[in-house]
């Protein structure tokens, strides 16, 4: 190979990020700043290999039907990729396949649209058998409105070879035909998948045991506190979209119950529907929980709207947190706040009604929010037993002062047999006070 050809390959992929922000929001939506956006939208573009060489941002008064943002934009932008060169142009917003068509043209450069652009890193990331079927479904999907884009030679007519399609059936007629079949084969497919894991809940109910699952924005930190929790060694990196399989694994919570823990694919803004769709079967693990638990990350300065971003997602899902089922909010990553305002977290996250407030890299409020789980998963039902000696009147009062008694008995007369009730918290109380006098005798989810 030519000294040139080893330059031309060691040339890394390159890309131009440009976000479209509104100028006027509906009130109903939170107003984001325009940077954020756009460095969301670099995160993204990173997450798929590509180097970013230049970032715009475009405000947008009124939609230009051919290419969405106006003309002088446009050139300026055309200018920037003659002289740079990018492998791919990356648009922070929903383009319609003309509008795609139009900036390719006008660009020389392949556009990329926020929805292509999350497909291509789910292509990427997706490895077990099922989540490559749900990405090649969402895939399909999209093209599916894109041929007219792809297929200029709609004149164009294939010979009828009878597998093909008849004769005079034109290439975007026999594409759009294939894509159907392939789609089919594949919604039968994922019906099994669905089925299967229909028949493991089945199997997991009969245990029981309860689920909890870790749902969130992206890179809220979900697979690092999945970690920690059950030592999984699921990937975890500081990219968006780390994790799309699924991954459950069992956990015994301080008082003994036993649970399991999911991790799921993360949330974003403006999710493609496509993927909404093609994901259920993955995020029915949600749908199934017995406990939400909601991790954001508490560093972010976008934490409010992702936050509001991914109870939208849960409702498009047909979940709603607190309503139908346990859900606990947690605040990640306070390593990378303040010491001040860490503290006052982990003060407020004691309350059960406050998020609990965690660090998943140093461990840091990992036991609080272990007891928040049983409490939420046991309905508060640690049942217990406690042996006295029938002298100690000034432990009894403060059993009865810290607990709900539910039998008492005295054997030999010199003893005082009591099984108790209690949540995690005071459970962690009376073993405190007590010690080995203590003998857990089950909690809601642990073998009877």
């Amino acid at each position: 190979m030519t000294a040139t050809g080893h330059a031309s390959a060691a040339r890394p992929r390159t890309a131009i990020v440009v976000h479209v922000e509104p100028k006027s929001r509906s009130s109903e939506t939170l107003d984001r700043d325009a940077k954020a956006r756009l460095a969301e939208a670099v995160g993204l573009t990173k997450a798929i290999g590509l180097v970013v060489i230049g970032e715009h941002i475009v405000p947008l008064g009124r939609a230009t039907p051919a290419t969405l943002i106006g003309s002088g934009k446009v050139e300026e932008i055309a200018a920037e990729t003659r002289g740079l060169e990018p492998e791919v142009v990356v648009v922070n917003a929903q383009l319609s396949p003309v509008q795609q068509r139009n900036l390719e043209r006008d660009w020389k450069s392949k556009v990329l649209d926020r929805t292509a652009l999350i497909l291509e890193i789910f292509g990427e990331r997706a490895r077990t058998r099922e989540g490559r079927l749900q990405v090649e479904f969402a895939h399909l999907t999209y093209q599916r409105s894109r041929l007219v884009r792809t297929w200029t030679h709609l004149e164009r007519q294939r010979g009828g070879f009878g597998f093909l399609g008849g004769p005079g059936e034109t290439q975007i007629e026999t594409d759009r035909r294939l894509i159907g079949e392939r789609l089919a084969k594949i919604r039968r497919e994922l019906e099994g998948v669905k089925r299967t894991r229909g028949l493991q809940r089945k199997a997991r109910k009969r245990v029981p045991f309860p689920v909890i699952a870790l749902v969130g924005y992206t890179n809220a930190g979900k697979s690092t506190l999945f970690n920690k929790l059950t030592a999984a060694g699921v990937f975890a990196k500081d990219v968006l979209f780390a994790t799309l399989d699924p991954t459950m694994r069992g956990i015994r919570l301080p008082g003994g119950t036993k649970a399991i823990l999911s991790d799921t694919v993360g949330f974003i803004a403006d999710l493609p529907h496509e993927l909404v769709a093609a994901f259920r079967a993955t995020l029915e693990e949600v749908l199934e929980a017995d406990l939400i638990a909601h991790v954001r990350d508490a560093a972010h300065l976008e934490s409010e709207a992702q936050k509001v971003d991914v109870l939208e997602v849960l409702s498009e899902l047909g979940v709603e947190p607190g309503r139908e089922r346990p859900f606990i909010e947690i605040l990640n990553k306070i390593d990378l706040l303040d010491e001040g305002v860490r503290d006052g977290m982990l003060a407020r996250g004691v309350r059960p009604d406050a998020p609990a407030a965690v660090s998943a890299l140093t461990g840091e409020g990992l036991s609080e929010l272990l007891s928040r789980f049983e409490t939420s998963v046991t309905g508060a039902n640690i049942v217990f037993r406690l042996t006295l000696d029938t002298s100690d009147g000034e432990g009894l009062a403060w059993v009865y002062r810290h607990g709900r008694v539910l039998k008492r008995r005295t054997s030999g007369g010199t003893k005082l047999l009591l099984t108790l009730s209690a949540t995690a918290a005071e459970l962690e109380k009376f073993e405190h006070r007590f010690g080995k006098k203590i003998t857990i005798e089950q909690g809601v989810g642990s073998p009877s």
